[in-house]
């Protein structure tokens, strides 16, 4: 009898207990929901990519996205010539690197005192600095030209290099403090004692183990300077001295006519270098500070 009384009674039919559970919840819904915006911000990125593919092998290119009658490589033959490709490419290798250099040089040796030394002017300086990132380049360029003409500059690579490598520098010093910061400072201590002095702890002990770090400014201040158009544009007067960001103006006409197979093709081209530096030290992004057992014993 207690067995038969320990056992739950059947719900009646119809009662709130038997009835089936709603096919869509509310947190399936939201999950669904969910789903659709990423699918519909996925399709907003993934369109534009899929254009510049099609209309790149498409002699009859448009800006509608639709699959070529006949692909072919004539845009990528048309463009693949010094003037238009080589020449432009090699300007904004030697521009951009070279900025890049200057400001992850410049970006490391201003970070070092603010992440090390405590002060009273240090957060001030540093925001201050972030300041100067909210500044317009426009704002800035008559008085920079202005500047170059006089101390004779303009039309230059290295004052050129040299703009764009302060243009980037506030913000890769944020970076580069951030970085910074994460290293002991017992590990200086310890190069102090063995008689290194601050500069040989900077390049021997602390740089070497924020890899990841300066990888990040690296890539950061690259990708900033290679898609630049406005500063070189207005530094930079000779054709044979332009970079890629600004040699890709050449294939929009005057009275709104556009080759757009070839800008496709072209474009395709300029990304080409900034795809390859991110995939040949992805590995150095994949991996995190190198601190696991240096300060023990």
């Amino acid at each position: 009898m207690s067995t038969l009384s320990a056992r739950p009674a059947r719900p009646w039919p119809g009662s709130a207990t038997s009835r089936p559970r709603p096919r869509w919840s509310p947190s399936r819904r939201r999950r669904l929901a969910a789903d659709a915006a990423l699918l519909l911000i996925a399709a907003a990125f993934l369109l534009p990519l899929a254009w510049l593919v099609l209309a790149s092998i498409d002699s009859d290119a448009t800006l509608r996205v639709s699959a070529p009658g006949s692909p072919t490589l004539d845009n990528f033959s048309a463009v693949w010539t010094d003037e238009i490709t080589f020449t432009p490419m090699l300007n904004s290798l030697l521009l951009c690197g070279g900025a890049t250099i200057l400001t992850v040089t410049c970006a490391a040796l201003a970070a070092y005192p603010l992440s090390r030394f405590r002060s009273r002017v240090v957060r001030p300086y540093l925001l201050t600095v972030l300041f100067t990132t909210c500044l317009p380049i426009t704002a800035i360029m008559v008085p920079v030209y202005g500047l170059f003409v006089q101390v004779d500059l303009i039309d230059t690579m290295g004052g050129t290099a040299l703009f764009l490598a302060a243009s980037q520098l506030p913000f890769a010093i944020w970076l580069m403090k951030n970085f910074m910061d994460g290293v002991p400072v017992i590990l200086e201590e310890a190069a102090w004692t063995d008689g290194a002095s601050w500069l040989q702890s900077l390049t021997r002990v602390i740089l070497p183990l924020m890899g990841p770090g300066i990888t990040v400014v690296m890539i950061y201040s690259f990708i900033m300077m290679w898609g630049n158009f406005f500063v070189p544009f207005m530094l930079l007067l000779s054709p044979e001295q332009l970079p890629a960001s600004v040699s890709i103006f050449t294939f929009f006409g005057n009275y709104g006519q556009v080759v757009y197979g070839q800008l496709a093709a072209f474009s395709i081209l300029y990304s080409t270098p900034v795809l390859l530096l991110y995939v040949l030290i992805s590995r150095r992004l994949g991996g995190g500070f190198a601190l696991g057992g240096a300060v023990k014993g």
